[in-house]
C-alpha cells in the first residue's frame, strides 16, 4: 500500500498528538502557547489533506478511514485535557459537561454512519452546514481554553470567552446530532433487518 501525500499529512495530524499533551503540561514559559500552536498546526493539517485529496484526486481507502479518526481524536484528546485542568467549581462541571456532549456527539453520530453505510444508505447523512459551523466554533474555543488553560487573574476575561464558546459549540453539537438523526430515522424507525452476525464479523 501506498502511502499519499493527503494520507501523510492526517499520520502527521495523530503525531502531534502526544506531542502537544507533553507541551501541555511541561513547566516551561510559554508552554501554553506552544501547545495552542501545535494544536492550530494539526487543525492546519486537517483541512490541508482535505483540500488536496480532492484538488489532486489523491483519494485512498486508508486515508478516508484515517482522517475522520484523526480529527476526533484530536478534539478528544484536548477536551480531556482541558477537562483535567479545570476541575472544581462551576466552570469545572461546565467544562466536563460540554466536553461529555461533544465526545458523545462524536461517538454518536460515527456509529450511525457506520450503520448506515452497512445498509449501503451512507449518503443520506451527509456533513450539514451546521456540523461545519460548531466545528470552526470548537476549534477556536479550543485555541482559546489552550492558551488560557491556567486561568491567571489578568486573562479571566478571555478565559471566559473561550468557555462561552465552547458551550456555543456544545449546543451546535447537539444541534447538528439531531439534524444527522433526523435525516436517519424514516430507516431507523423502519423494520429493515440489521445485518446478519456473519456480515458483521465480515465488515
Amino acid at each position: 500500500m501506498r502511502i499519499n501525500l493527503p494520507t501523510w499529512l492526517t499520520l502527521f495530524r495523530v503525531a502531534l498528538l502526544p506531542v502537544m499533551v507533553a507541551v501541555f503540561y511541561l513547566p516551561f514559559p510559554g508552554h501554553n502557547i506552544t501547545a495552542a500552536i501545535v494544536f492550530v498546526l494539526a487543525a492546519i493539517t486537517d483541512w490541508l489533506d482535505g483540500y488536496l485529496a480532492r484538488r489532486m484526486k489523491l483519494t485512498s481507502a486508508f486515508g478516508a478511514f484515517l482522517d475522520p479518526v484523526a480529527d476526533k481524536l484530536m478534539v478528544a484528546v484536548t477536551l480531556f485535557l482541558l477537562v483535567e485542568a479545570h476541575r472544581g467549581g462551576w466552570p469545572g462541571i461546565v467544562m466536563a459537561v460540554t466536553a461529555a456532549v461533544i465526545v458523545g456527539r462524536e461517538i454518536s453520530v460515527s456509529a450511525l454512519r457506520e450503520w448506515m453505510a452497512g445498509i449501503g444508505m451512507r449518503a443520506t447523512v451527509k456533513v450539514a452546514f451546521i456540523g461545519k459551523l460548531k466545528t470552526v466554533m470548537q476549534m477556536v474555543a479550543l485555541v482559546v481554553l489552550i492558551v488560557q488553560h491556567e486561568k491567571a487573574a489578568e486573562a479571566l476575561r478571555l478565559y471566559h470567552i473561550g468557555e462561552a464558546l465552547l458551550v456555543i459549540a456544545g449546543v451546535l453539537t447537539i444541534w447538528s446530532g439531531l439534524t444527522y438523526l433526523r435525516a436517519a430515522w424514516p430507516l431507523l424507525s423502519s423494520d429493515m433487518q440489521e445485518p446478519s452476525p456473519v456480515d458483521k464479523a465480515g465488515s
